[in-house]
C-alpha cells in the first residue's frame, strides 16, 4: 500500500491549507474498508495523533488542539483522504503523515496504524 500525501507548504498564521492523501497499491483493496487519518511530528517532539475518519465517513475524531479548525474527510471512490486546516497557528508546524488503520474505525494510537505515508511538511509562520 502506498500513501502519497500532498498539499503542504509555508503559510502565515491564520491561513488555510488542504492536505490530500491518495492510497494505491495491490494490497490497498485489502484495507480500503479501513479507517484513515493523519498524524504529525513537530521538530524535537514525538509524533502525535491529529484526526481519523472511519470507513463510512460518518464518524471522525480529532486531537483537542485542532478541534474546530481542522476537518478530515474522505472520498472512497478516489481512495483519498483530506485534511482541511483553517486558522493555522505556528504550533501546527510539523510533518504531517497520512495513515491507514487496521480496522474500519481508527484511534489515537499508533499501534492501530497499518500503513504510513511519507509525510508532507507544513510550516506556519507567525
Amino acid at each position: 500500500v502506498q500513501l502519497q500525501a500532498s498539499g503542504g507548504g509555508l503559510v502565515q498564521a491564520g491561513d488555510s491549507l488542504k492536505l490530500s492523501c491518495a492510497a494505491s497499491g495491490r494490497a490497498f483493496r485489502a484495507v480500503s474498508n479501513n479507517a484513515m487519518g493523519w498524524f504529525r511530528q513537530a521538530p524535537g517532539k514525538e509524533r502525535e495523533f491529529v484526526a481519523q475518519i472511519n470507513w463510512k465517513a460518518n464518524s471522525a475524531t480529532y486531537e483537542d488542539s485542532v478541534k474546530g479548525r481542522f476537518t478530515i474527510s474522505r472520498d472512497n471512490a478516489k481512495n483519498t483522504v483530506y485534511l482541511q486546516m483553517n486558522s493555522l497557528k505556528p504550533e501546527d508546524t510539523a510533518v504531517y503523515y497520512c495513515v491507514s488503520y487496521r480496522r474500519a474505525c481508527g484511534s489515537r494510537e499508533q499501534y492501530d496504524v497499518s500503513y504510513w505515508g511519507q509525510g508532507t511538511q507544513v510550516t506556519v509562520s507567525s
